[in-house]
């Protein structure tokens, strides 16, 4: 799926549950060391201010674990480890407590308030029809009935024009594509008297898509012009709105208020920590937004996820330097001190930017969302007032404008020094990376250009990412992972896109199958590409050591030693003895963030 970082909740927008990581930096004085009403049995010296935990097992760092260990000590003023240990040679340690311990786990690309938002709108993922997409809303409004007024527009998000037969319309004028015959007439939404008349914005599964009821569409001029970067889906009828043609949409969205948006964000936690994420990268965060990070970051005992956060302009694919806001104080819970751009839309909308046409498609090969001029001077731009730049880029020309306008902002920042030299101190991003020219492969590399890739994108695309590309391009281009991987990849999933469950991202990066049918394509039921699969622990260190370089975090995040945030996840067994297939359901028992239980399983 081409992903999005869109924001908020056009991207809800970026779906998952699961989902979440980072680090802004206050550090958690306000956090009691345990809490959220769960009782913890542990030895507290209070002279000292510390704890020490004792496990079945502890695995310090995902590649390079110190043996032995299943000790540690944390300051609970300061939320660290303090000391960490092999227990055999000490005369007096605590009770052990059962499960297995990994370092506090990070999604790399997520959207924490796109999720949110998805958690308190329609699920329309994996709706194989119309009529289950408004049985699906009108379930919705049976428990929301307040919801779809002009003042509270109705939201959902996943739906697929793959699974639809094609795109879907506004209207009951439309005629549904079936295998290779046009059906009899179906009707959309206006159809049903429940939702007949509402306003209704469904986003797509990869977000780079809207579909709106008639409503919406009569708040719209009707001779709509096409509109650079995006498209007007007009065919077999209105109601679709394609990446920058989003915005005609979302000008008249009754966006949500701060009030709502703390909801979003407590619900996103919460849910988040369920499945073992400590911290997140959020990938594109409004200026106004990341103030209200910052005010519930210092102040509300609610925020319990780490964040490092991507600061998008208000008005997409713009240099703001009077909006900008950069947070790194000397603490741990938010920090911002990147940027996002975009450069093209997603895969499966064919909005993904390609060199050539689309296979199943060559009358267009994408839509780059900004030219490479202003691509390159946005770059050379947000990197010399002091950002970290990551770049949205999916098809394979999109990467090579982001690797031209990097390459380019390295020679103004660095012009005494090799792109390597300056990239280590930098360490832009390409966000996604998924479909990449061997040539620019080959940059990729001598520039060292981190990849943030989301594993179950390629377990997701894979039943028409050939349709899409054609074998050739698809073998030698797409969804790489093992070929990136001296590159220190950061690891994510783009939820709300897909889940935020780590484990599942795992198992895709391992297995290269669905982390929810544990099978491949026809053809490939037992791995895509296998070639480029990973290995366990490999796919461990992209979601905790491998987030955390890409953060500014090493040694502080994703690991367990002296001097690192106090964040860890308990397991019932051992990783890597759940077996392979054992990942996809994988619950996790306990999460905690900086000497803080956030989740219980039994809690």
């Amino acid at each position: 799926m081409a992903r999005t970082g869109l924001s908020l909740s056009v991207v809800v927008g970026a779906v998952a549950v699961a989902f979440a990581v980072v680090r802004l930096q206050h550090q958690p004085a306000q956090q009691q060391p345990l809490g959220v009403g769960i009782d913890v049995d542990v030895d507290v010296d209070v002279e000292e201010a510390a704890q020490t935990f004792c496990y079945q097992g502890i695995r310090t760092d995902a590649l390079s674990p110190d043996p032995g260990v299943d000790c540690f000590t944390l300051s609970l003023a300061e939320g660290t480890f303090t000391r960490v240990f092999d227990s055999s040679s000490e005369a007096d340690t605590p009770k052990r407590r059962p499960g297995y311990v990994l370092p506090g786990i990070w999604d790399g690309h997520g959207h924490l308030l796109g999720y949110g938002e998805f958690l308190h709108s329609a699920d329309l993922f994996g709706s194989g029809s119309v009529d289950e997409i408004r049985a699906r809303l009108k379930a919705y409004f049976d428990v929301n009935p307040d919801v779809g007024t002009s003042e509270n527009w109705a939201r959902g998000f996943g739906w697929d024009q793959m699974a639809l037969g094609q795109m879907p319309t506004a209207a009951d004028d439309a005629l549904l594509f079936s295998n290779t015959t046009w059906a009899t007439k179906q009707d959309m939404l206006e159809a049903d008297d429940r939702l007949k008349g509402r306003f209704l914005m469904l986003d797509r599964v990869d977000v780079h898509c809207t579909w709106v009821s008639q409503a919406i569409l009569d708040l719209l001029p009707s001779d709509l012009p096409d509109v650079p970067g995006g498209e007007i889906i007009r065919t077999p009828g209105m109601g679709v709105f394609c990446d920058n043609a989003m915005d005609i949409v979302l000008a008249h969205w009754p966006k949500p208020n701060a009030a709502r948006k703390k909801t979003f964000v407590k619900s996103a936690m919460k849910e988040l920590h369920k499945v073992g994420l400590v911290g997140m990268h959020d990938a594109g965060v409004f200026p106004d937004d990341l103030k209200l990070y910052d005010e519930l970051s210092r102040t509300d005992d609610d925020w319990t996820l780490r964040v490092y956060a991507m600061m998008e302009c208000k008005e997409r694919n713009t240099f703001c330097p009077d909006d900008a806001v950069r947070i790194s104080h000397d603490g741990s819970m938010l920090s911002v001190r990147g940027v996002k751009l975009f450069a093209d839309g997603a895969l499966g909308s064919w909005g993904s930017a390609m060199i050539l046409p689309y296979s199943d498609k060559p009358s267009t090969s994408g839509s780059l969302l900004v030219n490479a001029s202003t691509l390159t001077s946005l770059t050379k731009s947000w990197s010399a007032a002091g950002f970290q730049v990551n770049i949205h880029a999916i098809g394979d020309l999109a990467n090579r404008l982001a690797l031209d306008a990097m390459a380019a902002a390295f020679a103004s920042l660095c012009p005494d020094s090799s792109p390597a030299e300056c990239q280590a101190a930098r360490r832009f991003r390409i966000e996604h990376a998924q479909i990449i020219h061997p040539d620019d492969q080959k940059r990729m590399h001598e520039m060292g250009v981190i990849p943030s890739i989301q594993p179950t994108h390629a377990t997701s695309d894979m039943a028409y990412a050939q349709l899409r590309l054609g074998a050739e391009r698809t073998r030698t281009e797409a969804y790489r992972m093992r070929s990136v991987l001296d590159l220190s990849p950061v690891l994510g999933s783009d939820f709300p896109v897909e889940p935020p469950n780590p484990f599942q991202g795992i198992y895709a990066a391992v297995a290269r199958r669905s982390p929810h049918t544990g099978a491949g394509p026809p053809g490939a039921e037992g791995g895509w590409h296998k070639e480029e699969a990973i290995g366990l622990w490999e796919a461990l260190d992209g979601f905790t050591k491998g987030a955390a370089r890409g953060a500014f975090l090493e040694g502080r995040a994703g690991i367990i030693r002296k001097g690192a945030f106090a964040d860890w996840v308990v397991l019932d067994d051992e990783l890597d003895a759940v077996g392979e297939e054992g990942l996809r359901g994988l619950k996790v028992r306990e999460t905690w963030v900086g000497g803080k239980m956030v989740y219980s399983r039994d809690g």
